[in-house]
């Protein structure tokens, strides 16, 4: 049987250590399906509480590690502070032995401090990409995937990406069907499409608060289903097309275009999100004229379609289905 070893420590977030407790510690053989053998290990000596504020007791230790197939790393309790060095060194024998070594959010943080994502690929939660990237430069980091897999070492993003990451072990292990059996039972996706785009809060870059620039801004997002050009914003402007493009980037950190193109993304999440009109309509209110060209750009900058994004977080959606 295929032991996974659930890595616990004091103030473990509760979501994060549940999904593997989930996914690999209960019984699923009157389904017909494989069961995994969980060892919950803690990280450190004493009383270990959540960040909920509840105890846990962890029946092993690190030195049990070496029993497991798979080591998983919940989401760390601070990613500003550095990972005991037992676990660390632990971590690393386990990577020796050939073990396959997974992290949940900013779990990564801990493989990081180890040194094992070290010239490879990884993800972690959005809100700590960049500060991830700038820490462990030696990383190659992509925020916009649910999770990365790296053969022995797999990473995966934010909170609910832990659930998908662990299924894919699953179908790693077994296969599709055992993997939709354990998700059906969860009812959960089995395999969820996109990435963390369509859940990142999008920056609005900031404006100027006044002037012909701000008239100029306000004006453009209550006509975005018109054909908008820079050389139309500069005019508005009472600028020349040369000085508008320069006075643009200094105030807003981007082109017009780009900033653009934001505002009919932002405009058309937000008709997405709370209505029930066709995307082709959509499309022609936000400026991007047909869906073929909404959906296009939508799935570039989003990571879905208009459609998966509606889906999920769509208040109609949610009111119909109810």
């Amino acid at each position: 049987m295929h032991t996974v070893a659930l890595v616990v420590f004091d103030q473990v977030p509760p979501f994060e250590m549940a999904v593997p407790c989930e996914v690999f510690g209960i019984d699923r053989s009157d389904m017909g399906v494989p069961n995994y053998r969980l060892i919950v290990c803690a990280a450190e000596e004493g009383p270990l509480r959540t960040k909920a504020g509840f105890g846990i007791e962890a029946p092993y230790g690190l030195s049990d590690l070496h029993e497991a197939q798979t080591v998983v790393v919940p989401a760390w309790r601070d990613v500003e502070e550095t990972p005991p060095a037992a676990l660390l060194e632990a971590l690393r024998r386990s990577y020796r032995r050939g073990a396959r070594i997974v992290s949940l959010c900013s779990g990564a943080f801990v493989l990081a401090a180890a040194g094992l994502l070290d010239g490879r690929r990884a993800t972690t939660h959005w809100m700590y990409a960049d500060a991830f990237a700038k820490r462990f430069p030696a990383i190659e980091v992509d925020p916009a995937v649910l999770y990365v897999d790296e053969g022995q070492i797999l990473t995966s993003a934010g909170t609910a990406a832990g659930i998908d990451l662990c299924l894919y072990l699953v179908r790693q292990d077994y296969g599709a069907e055992v993997a939709n059996v354990f998700a059906r039972r969860m009812v959960v996706p089995p395999h969820r499409d996109g990435g963390q785009a369509q859940y990142v809060q999008a920056p609005v870059a900031p404006g100027p608060s006044e002037g012909p620039l701000a008239e100029t801004l306000e004006w453009a997002c209550a006509n975005l289903d018109e054909p908008l050009t820079v050389e139309r914003m500069a005019a508005h402007a009472r600028m020349s097309t040369r000085t508008f493009a320069r006075r643009f980037r200094e105030v807003t950190g981007t082109t017009p275009l780009k900033w653009l193109l934001n505002q009919r993304i932002l405009a058309a999440q937000r008709q997405l999100e709370t209505s029930d009109v066709p995307v082709e309509w959509i499309a022609q209110d936000c400026g991007f004229g047909t869906s073929a060209t909404l959906r296009l750009h939508f799935r570039r900058r989003v990571g879905v379609s208009p459609t998966d994004y509606r889906k999920t977080f769509g208040e109609h959606t949610e009111r119909h289905s109810a």
